[in-house]
């Protein structure tokens, strides 16, 4: 008989309905329950795509035995760390002080008023490998809830203390500075592997933020030695395990150093920040290879992971038929079958693939030698191995179409929703791609529409359903794709209604007294600890998104309080930022557009018109990570609303464009050339 979790939307949860432990969802009836009843709580914590999540669900929670301790002795809850990440973080923050270390599936015990006293992880279903096992852990907590309840919920406020100082602690205010992102690029290029590319050591995550803040110190300094780290690691990468040579896509990290086996997973935020991150490698180099990269990707996201209705999908699992990574991986022998022996030569030549394998007798496909090798291998001219490689690709391809798929998780969150529209958006007009900007706009229309009430963003979206309480990182990312949006489009709704998510931010998220914003709004539901998280980890911080964002309406609007905001976070964040790049690399971004100043380009002309077009593609093509850019389709259009367009008239009635720092303007111009090439003296 299914439990309680059946009547919720999130794919996580409902993958443990069946499960014969007592699941409560996150909320009243719950803690309620646990008051009235005076037992704590064991609160799990994952979401659909985390493989050991299933492990432990399989290991223990389908177990009989094991529920009946759980349901004996606890008040039990189950909750999608992508729905909450407000529950997530405060108590992983626990844990991780408690135990060291964090992960998921993570395992918390509680006080009925919901203090953390004790937690994990995964947690075996027998002793092993000097893990003890979860009925021992079980047992160990119940007899010492019954026994020592006092100590334990000393313990418990004393950690609550203790998070809620850290939380709020102030930092004082320090000087911005060109030297402080120096010393960050100083401190990133010390952990960076010049073997394999990326920073650290297995596993190995990606971290576009961190590339992304190198690339713009590449631009704002010109050192080719920047320039190498960002470009070794794109190269190293896509030509990794890590990148899905035959559907595109990244999984999300590689449990080698050398990105050859991923983690399966394909995470959307992964695959936005991504396919931005090789959109802006293609318009820094003109290296085609990224920008083949770039649209794979985002083709990818287009075909499996959008909704009818405009929503971006959240994850696709590592699993399938129980396997992880059975979808993805290939035999010698199941090549040759769809492409004969002759071309299948070829093309295992050239992705490494052997008899033996490189995944569990398997093979992931990875490029690790160059074409010219191949070529002399097979005896075949480059362009030969390269036409025979793409024509392999779309049959295999098609073959694994025929497989039975990953599960995907199939909720909308808006933050992360954020983060594919600024992709798209971004994308569609430096590519050209027309469905780009469609897909985009598709997004925006259904997101404004459906997880937009009363000038608040929600959560999470499933089965026609909107709930939960936006968060900052909800607010910040869909105000970043916002703007990205108006950029391609000049549709002014699009600013408007990133100015109106911006100052709903404002109002509901911001700390006045320290340095930051909260996590979660001022209407939010009281719990353990107000959580406010500065450094980036998988998804940027909202913090950093938000300083972001902030700087850009204060540059289109000429508001100083959008700006006075960002500053008073990246001044009191410069000396942390500087010392842990890795960390802030979000954060650093937005220094950067502060330090270097913003390129302010306004057009005065029809966008559509061959005239704009022609210097909108100037503007369009090159790399400039800290553009600011405004349309009028005639003289005085939307003057009155952006200040960027105050008094700029058409010369000649051709359209005009102004390229300004701090609203300092050069010449206008009416030629692509002349534009060119004020846009490559102001960025020299």
């Amino acid at each position: 008989m299914p439990n309680r979790l059946a009547a919720e939307t999130s794919p996580y949860l409902l993958q443990h309905q069946d499960n014969p432990v007592d699941w409560y969802p996150w909320g009243e009836e719950a803690l309620r329950r646990a008051r009235e009843d005076n037992r704590p709580i064991l609160l799990s914590i994952g979401y659909s795509a985390c493989h050991w999540c299933h492990v432990m669900e399989h290991e223990s929670f389908e177990d009989p035995d094991i529920a009946a301790l759980m349901n004996d002795s606890f008040v039990n809850i189950k909750v999608d760390r992508e729905e909450r990440p407000d529950l997530d973080a405060i108590y992983m923050d626990a844990v991780q002080t408690m135990t060291g270390h964090g992960g998921w599936p993570m395992t918390v015990f509680l006080t009925p008023d919901g203090k953390p006293f004790y937690g994990g992880t995964y947690y075996p279903p027998e002793d092993r490998q000097g893990m003890p096992g979860f009925p021992k852990i079980l047992r160990a907590i119940a007899e010492a809830y019954r026994d020592r309840r006092a100590e334990l919920e000393q313990g418990a406020s004393d950690l609550q203390s203790h998070l809620t100082q850290m939380s709020t602690v102030d930092i004082p205010k320090n000087e911005l500075t060109e030297q402080t992102l120096d010393a960050a690029l100083q401190k990133l290029s010390q952990s960076y592997d010049t073997r394999h590319g990326g920073f650290g050591g297995a596993p190995k995550f990606p971290q576009p933020m961190a590339l992304d803040f190198a690339l713009r110190s590449y631009k704002r300094t010109g050192d080719l030695r920047t320039l190498d780290i960002v470009s070794h690691t794109l190269d190293e990468m896509s030509a990794g395990g890590i990148y899905d040579h035959l559907g595109g896509g990244f999984s999300r990290y590689s449990v080698d150093d050398r990105w050859l086996v991923p983690h399966f997973e394909k995470m959307l935020y992964d695959n936005a920040q991504l396919s931005r991150l090789y959109l802006a490698a293609w318009q820094a180099t003109a290296n085609a290879h990224y920008r083949q990269v770039t649209e794979e990707t985002l083709d990818y996201v287009r075909r499996e992971m959008t909704a009818p209705e405009g929503g971006f999908y959240s994850t696709q699992d590592a699993d399938s038929e129980g396997e992880e990574g059975k979808f993805y991986v290939w035999t010698p022998a199941e090549i040759r079958d769809v492409l004969g022996a002759e071309d299948a030569a070829v093309f295992n030549q050239y992705y490494h693939v052997t008899e033996h394998g490189n995944f569990e007798g398997k093979n992931i496909l990875s490029v690790p030698r160059p074409v010219d090798v191949v070529s002399t291998v097979t005896g075949k001219e480059p362009g030969e191995v390269m036409e025979i490689v793409a024509r392999c690709r779309k049959s295999l391809y098609e073959a694994r179409e025929k497989r039975v798929h990953p599960g995907r998780d199939e909720k909308v969150l808006t933050a992360w929703n954020g983060l594919m529209l600024r992709a798209f958006a971004d994308a569609a007009p430096a590519l050209g791609r027309a469905d780009y900007l469609e897909t985009a706009v598709q997004n925006a229309e259904f997101v404004l529409s459906t997880m937009k009430q009363d000038g608040r963003l929600l959560r999470t979206y499933k089965d026609g359903q909107a709930k939960l309480n936006g968060y900052l990182e909800d607010y910040a990312f869909y105000v970043d794709g916002l703007i990205a949006l108006y950029e391609a489009t000049f549709d002014l709704r699009w600013l408007q209604e990133a100015r109106a998510l911006a100052d709903a931010m404002l109002e509901r998220f911001w700390a006045p007294d320290l340095p930051g914003f909260y996590d979660t709004s001022t209407d939010h539901e009281q719990l353990f600890n107000r959580p406010r998280s500065m450094y980036d980890n998988a998804i940027p911080s909202g913090n950093s998104v938000a300083c972001e964002v902030l700087l850009q309406l204060g540059t289109f609007y000429a508001e100083g309080r959008y700006q006075n905001v960002a500053e008073s976070v990246l001044t009191r964040m410069a000396p942390v930022m500087a010392e842990h790049p890795t960390a802030f690399g979000r954060l650093l971004c937005a220094a950067d557009f502060q330090v270097v100043t913003p390129l302010e380009v306004a057009i005065v002309g029809d966008p559509q018109a061959e005239d704009a077009r022609a210097l909108l593609g100037e503007v369009y093509s090159r790399y400039l990570p800290n553009r600011v850019l405004v349309v009028a389709p005639e003289v005085g259009a939307a003057s009155d609303e952006v200040a960027l367009l105050t008094g700029r008239p058409q010369v000649e009635g051709r359209a005009t464009a102004y390229v300004c720092h701090r609203y300092a303007c050069q010449p206008p111009v009416t030629s692509a050339k002349d534009l060119a090439q004020q846009l490559d003296r102001t960025v020299a």
